[in-house]
């Protein structure tokens, strides 16, 4: 029996949707769904509760708020968090990104523009260059900076006073940031992957701003595909939203919501082609492992670091995959997923597959 969803087209690839990071279709798009306010920002109510305190202190101090720290993987919400710190202690916001920033002389450039109470915001922050980053403890420590004049012995340093600014840095990889840079942030926050409810609740506000008719069951079909993560949820709405038009009466059910999804290769558990390439090979090709990420990238047919740091993510916090000193193991997690049968030493080395329904504390 068909559904009467079915394609006949060539469907786009899977992993731009399912990629986290921002595409240049997102930026736009974004721009128009981003919270402007801390009380409409969904999710994360711990480090909501943290940012409400510092604001509300810096506000009745009339003095900027510390600076901040924000941390997590992708497309959860760490730019959308910077704007709307800025929004809420009535400041401009000044962006740029890590990578922009190569020599001291850019940073300092940037960091002399700034007006007393600006909020700078440095995306990326751990791939700034060293020379700018040991600028930046004095930047962040005293509101000063020593720019150096002419060359050799002749050189001068010549000590600049800047404006009082609040600093948010945000990161997906906290670890490479150097000691002496984490310390100088008054507050470090973590960004968690986020609940179904809590992306049922963000896409529902995205179809009323988007003027998409979503039922209850269909946004609760592409938030479980979403990988906790709202940048994908919304990706993913705006892709069954151009199906429900062309190829049914443009409300999103559950029944559009699984028949989309289908045609761009998102399963239930929100994996993709590679996603399902990568587990294909630990078990059909390798009998579950364990086996090298050289040997698994060239069994895919992409670079090892797309495997490593796009597609094992996911698979490891789903559970379908454990990291080893000896390679990469499949558990019986994966070994169902693909219709098989699990050996005796799969389930021996099988996690516990992890939840999404799981609070986000729990979904490390």
């Amino acid at each position: 029996m068909t559904s009467g969803f079915e394609d006949r087209d060539t469907p786009t690839p899977a992993r731009l949707l399912l990629d986290a990071h921002a595409a240049a279709d997102d930026q736009v798009v974004e721009a128009a769904l981003r919270p402007r306010r801390l009380a409409d920002f969904v999710g994360q109510t711990r480090l909501r509760d943290q940012l409400s305190l510092i604001l509300d202190g810096a506000k009745r101090r009339g003095r900027p708020a510390d600076h901040i720290l924000l941390s997590g993987p992708p497309g959860l919400g760490k730019t959308t968090l910077a704007m709307i710190v800025a929004a809420e202690l009535g400041v401009p916001l000044r962006i740029t990104s890590g990578p922009a920033i190569q020599h001291a002389g850019d940073l300092a450039a940037v960091l002399t523009q700034l007006t007393e109470g600006e909020v700078l915001f440095v995306d990326e922050i751990h791939r700034m260059a060293r020379p700018a980053e040991e600028m930046l403890y004095l930047a962040m420590e005293d509101f000063r900076v020593d720019v150096v004049v002419g060359k050799g012995p002749g050189a001068s340093v010549i000590p600049l006073d800047l404006a009082p600014f609040t600093l948010i840095g945000a990161t997906t990889r906290a670890g490479l940031l150097p000691g002496p840079l984490r310390d100088r942030f008054g507050f470090v926050g973590h960004l968690d992957f986020y609940t179904p409810s809590d992306l049922e609740h963000i896409l529902h506000r995205s179809a009323r701003l988007l003027g998409v008719q979503l039922t209850p069951e269909g946004a609760s079909e592409i938030a479980s595909r979403s990988r906790g993560t709202p940048r994908i949820a919304n990706r993913l709405l705006r892709r069954v939203r151009d199906f429900a038009e062309v190829r049914a009466d443009g409300v999103i059910t559950r029944e559009v919501a699984a028949a989309a999804l289908a045609v761009y290769e998102v399963d239930e558990y929100g994996l993709d082609r590679l996603d399902r390439a990568v587990l294909d090979a630990l078990v059909r090709r390798f009998g579950g492992g364990p086996v090298g990420l050289g040997t698994v990238a060239v069994a895919v047919g992409e670079e090892p670091e797309t495997v490593e740091e796009v597609a094992e993510p996911f698979l490891f916090r789903a559970g379908f995959l454990i990291r080893t000193p000896r390679g990469r193991l499949a558990t019986a997690a994966a070994w169902r997923h693909l219709g098989l049968t699990p050996p005796p030493e799969a389930l021996g080395a099988s996690l516990p597959q992890l939840s999404l329904e799981l609070a986000p504390d729990d979904v490390s």
